[in-house]
């Protein structure tokens, strides 16, 4: 079952987080796959999902938020858009918009950043927004400082991790059609970690890619390869990554309380959307079909409304309709 293993290292400044997504992941893969309109994904985007999937998780595991974290990438490729959502509980949905075709060896920049103006967007949204509350958003290129092309996507994160935060950050990421999964592995500001060890802050240990502990074990996760992360088990990643520091690990997180599949689209959030459509639009829709359709791209839920639905909405838009009729 899919989980979350978190971790420290004993009297240093570095954390780390191990995610393996696997029934969740697989749920999916096989929703997109049953969708007759699109089909599955094409490998090289079903692996960028994947990965992308597994980051999500892993930022939200890693910060202290109630509410949604929302990781996109868009730009000017085939793929116009890839969402994932995780939300504090670890439910997780995900999807991609593809427009055309894609080689079997695509690129990160092929998919999406083909002219590089593609972009990576992080958005955390507060679970009970106060009227007037935005949500907050960070964008960065899919680009590195000198405007060359970045082809990992965990490449693209860290360079965000690095700005946003200003704290070190190593990600190794993958995915294929079973698995998909993440190691992080950060460097804690000392004044924040120094009761690990009951230390005092050593000079400019602080600072950006100074800290000697974290680069040891920054170089140790970066061996981490591919095969190693989507076949092993956790305990033998980090035994194998880190077996001659002092790793400190927590119960992990799976089951209910681990990351799983959940949409949180509704009939009445569609009944929203067709009520902010408006409803001279929602008639010419029904003037030419019996009924309004709406599928979810997260999860393939089809929603349908009639005429009688849709006069409904738009005469009582405080008593929208309840839950029922939607088919898959």
């Amino acid at each position: 079952m899919s989980e979350i293993h978190k971790f420290l290292f004993e009297g240093l400044p570095v954390r780390g987080v191990l995610v393996r997504l696997t029934d969740a992941w697989r749920e999916i893969l096989s929703r997109r796959a049953n969708n007759t309109t699109h089909g599955a994904y094409p490998v090289p985007l079903q692996n960028l999902l994947g990965e992308m999937t597994a980051a999500a998780v892993l930022m939200q595991s890693n910060i202290k938020f109630d509410g949604a974290l929302v990781l996109q990438i868009f730009g000017d490729g085939p793929v116009k858009l890839a969402v994932v959502e995780v939300q504090p509980d670890f439910g997780l949905r995900a999807t991609a918009t593809l427009n055309g075709t894609l080689d079997e060896a695509a690129s990160l920049s092929q998919m999406v950043n083909v002219d590089n103006v593609g972009r990576c967007a992080i958005t955390l949204d507060p679970q009970n927004r106060q009227p007037g509350q935005q949500p907050y958003q960070g964008v960065v290129p899919l680009f590195g400082d000198n405007h060359e092309k970045l082809e990992k996507f965990s490449d693209v994160l860290q360079h965000y991790m690095l700005q946003s935060e200003q704290l070190d950050t190593t990600l190794v990421l993958a995915a294929d059609d079973q698995v998909a999964a993440g190691l992080l592995i950060q460097r804690l500001p000392m004044q924040g970690v120094g009761n690990l060890a009951g230390s005092a802050p050593r000079a400019h240990e602080d600072d950006i890619g100074l800290n000697e502990d974290y680069k040891r074990i920054a170089l140790l996760a970066a061996t981490l390869k591919r095969e190693e992360l989507l076949t092993l088990d956790a305990s033998t990643i980090l035994h194998r990554l880190f077996w001659d520091e002092s790793v400190v690990r927590f119960d992990p997180l799976q089951g209910e309380q681990g990351p799983h599949f959940a949409c949180t689209c509704s009939r009445e959030r569609v009944s929203r959307m067709l009520l902010s459509l408006g409803a001279q639009e929602a008639e010419s829709i029904l003037q030419e079909r019996p009924d309004i359709e709406v599928g979810c791209d997260f999860c393939g839920q089809q929603y349908r409304f009639d005429a009688v639905d849709a006069a409904l909405i738009f005469r009582q838009p405080d008593q929208l309709p309840p839950a029922t009729g939607a088919v898959h």
